[in-house]
């Protein structure tokens, strides 16, 4: 485990104010010059055609859901019987059943690199698209943080929140303090903790600041913080990593299709070396160079 160095920062911050608004300004403005550049992607290739891989996997896709929901109900009825609620740890145990069967259903392979963290961790994460929670629910078993948005999707939203996903609008800071307390109680529990600190997903050309407060219920605790690298390794010719990812304006249900409409890819999860550092902007700086370096090593191998 690295100790790191408490990193100095000329930027100011009040503590009334967890939200990082230079971070936020840079998200918004690259958002906003992504945003016509997915939807011109979404408008083409493989989304708007039907094939028989498509159906296949979306009626695949579909009995892997029902599956999952099933055998919720299978621990919910036990546990209840017991007069008890489906403990977090059980849960983290079904989330990571889920992930590996949808993603199985999906056509997706993974591939772990680096070792998977041990006990009670926060683990920071760049994000390419809500397909990032699937592959690391089926890398092992977890909870997550996510945005609100998600607990109002059909069906997703439906397992996010059985899996005790925390739910937070970015934009209020009442809802970013109650995140981070409900952080703190999950990682008491025991339980690995991944975090989105870009704030948004993106199309894998570059990997946006971390925003520092949800860092703090980790940093608090004393616990460990885990960098990961997320990637896509397409199999198709001619389909890139960017092609795969959801960032703009692009809506849910086109992007689901493009998925599994293409040939098929690998999704990579390579964590980094586990960190303990005494402040929260320290962790967000240690945990973003260490994701940029994975990904900037995985853009090599891949030209290479």
């Amino acid at each position: 485990m690295i100790e790191a160095e408490q990193i100095n920062t000329d930027e100011r911050e009040s503590a009334a104010l967890p939200v990082d608004d230079a971070a936020c300004a840079q998200e918004a403005a690259w958002v906003q010059e992504a945003a016509s550049a997915s939807a011109r992607g979404a408008a083409s290739g493989l989304a708007g055609r039907v094939t028989f891989r498509l159906v296949k996997r979306v009626v695949v896709l579909m009995a892997a859901l029902g599956v999952c929901f099933a055998w919720f109900g299978v621990l919910w009825f036990w546990w209840k019987m017991r007069g008890r609620d489906v403990p977090l740890t059980v849960r983290a145990e079904w989330m990571h059943f889920c992930g590996q069967v949808v993603l199985r259903g999906m056509g997706v392979k993974s591939r772990v690199e680096g070792a998977r963290p041990c006990g009670t961790t926060l683990i920071a994460a760049n994000h390419l698209s809500y397909l990032d929670i699937v592959i690391a629910a089926a890398v092992m078993p977890i909870v997550f943080v996510s945005k609100d948005e998600i607990a109002r999707w059909p069906v997703f939203g439906a397992i996010a929140t059985r899996g005790k996903t925390i739910f937070l609008d970015r934009q209020s800071r009442a809802s970013v303090r109650k995140a981070a307390k409900e952080m703190a109680e999950r990682l008491s529990e025991g339980v690995p903790l991944l975090l989105f600190p870009e704030g948004t997903s993106t199309d894998g050309s570059t990997v946006l600041r971390f925003h520092s407060p949800l860092f703090e219920p980790a940093v608090a605790a004393g616990l460990p913080i885990t960098p990961a690298a997320i990637a896509y390794e397409p199999k198709a010719p001619g389909v890139m990593e960017r092609g795969l990812c959801w960032f703009g304006d692009e809506t849910f249900v086109p992007h689901l299709m493009r998925v599994l409409n293409v040939k098929g890819f690998t999704a990579v999860m390579r964590f980094g070396e586990p960190f303990v550092v005494a402040d929260r902007r320290a962790a967000a700086v240690t945990a973003y160079d260490a994701v940029s370096a994975m990904r900037v090593d995985e853009e090599a191998r891949r030209r290479g």
